[in-house]
């Protein structure tokens, strides 16, 4: 009887034994299985941070290859020169001679921001000329802002428009300078360009646009403040032809160097994208206004 006894404690010891051990087993399998987890996030984590690091650097190189682009169109030797007298646009050397230059008065009214947008959609440019009453208040002023970010020059058009000639030698002086004034407090810089309203300038006006380093432009032909023309067909028409019947110009106007004036309007603003597809069907390159001489 002992000896049955003592033989089952064994057998239950031993039974204990091997419990113990596959124990020990799965805690050791379970603990390598938990190991091998908590490496698996770390890998990943080195990997999301490998990713992140080669998207910043990516895209740290486009930021760093847009802003030498820009550097790069401000470092160009200037291509083109204003003849005054005409306002045609003229290569220097060797620079394309088929090539007009777009340029939009009257802005920011209602329809800038648009013709701005075209123009970008097209890898267009034009010089958009600003009266000072349509940046008072802050909506002209943003828009403003959006225009010459988008890497379109400004033009002074004077503050509020009037006829040069009629009105005194000291207004004209502040008609002139308070825009330049105004544009720099907005934009961070002064015009370079200047268009009188109605093409009318006088000696004094000259005198003060020369003063304050401004390049003085008028145009060659456009056609949208004519009744005739505030339709997008006709004016899409005349300006892609340079002719205009209904105003006994039977003849193109349209010739190498061609300075195009047009309006912030709704017609001129719905007819830009055509205008400019038939500019260059027939061979002419839409100018950079950044690559013009000026006179700083």
């Amino acid at each position: 009887m002992l000896r049955k006894s003592g033989f089952i404690v064994v057998f239950i010891l031993l039974v204990g034994a091997m419990a113990a051990c596959s124990s020990n087993d799965n805690e050791e399998s379970s603990a390598e299985q938990s190991g091998e987890e908590t490496e698996a996030p770390e890998e990943n984590t080195e990997n999301q941070e490998n990713k992140d690091s080669v998207e910043n650097e990516t895209n740290e190189q486009e930021t760093e290859e847009e802003g030498n682009e820009e550097e790069n169109t401000e470092d160009q030797e200037p291509a083109y020169y204003i003849d005054e007298e005409t306002a045609a646009i003229h290569p220097i050397d060797d620079a394309d001679e088929n090539v007009v230059l777009l340029t939009i008065d009257d802005a920011p009214d209602e329809y800038a921001l648009e013709m701005a947008e075209t123009l970008q959609e097209k890898d267009a440019k034009a010089i958009f000329f600003v009266n000072g009453h349509f940046i008072e208040d802050e909506e002209g002023q943003e828009a403003l802002k959006t225009i010459h970010e988008m890497g379109f020059p400004i033009g002074n058009h004077t503050y509020s428009h009037p006829v040069i000639p009629e009105i005194p030698e000291d207004e004209q002086t502040e008609e002139i300078v308070s825009l330049n004034d105004k544009i720099e407090e907005i934009i961070g810089e002064r015009p370079q360009f200047f268009r009188a309203p109605h093409g009318a300038n006088s000696d004094h006006s000259r005198e003060v646009v020369k003063e304050e380093g401004m390049v003085l432009m008028n145009w060659t032909y456009g056609f949208d403040y004519f009744e005739e023309y505030q339709d997008a067909d006709k004016l899409k028409e005349a300006l892609i032809s340079g002719e205009a019947p209904e105003i006994d110009i039977n003849y193109s106007l349209l010739q190498p160097g061609a300075n195009l004036l047009m309006h912030d309007r709704e017609w001129t603003n719905e007819a830009l994208g055509d205008v400019i597809d038939g500019l260059r069907d027939q061979g002419y390159e839409i100018a950079d206004p950044n690559l013009i001489e000026t006179l700083e």
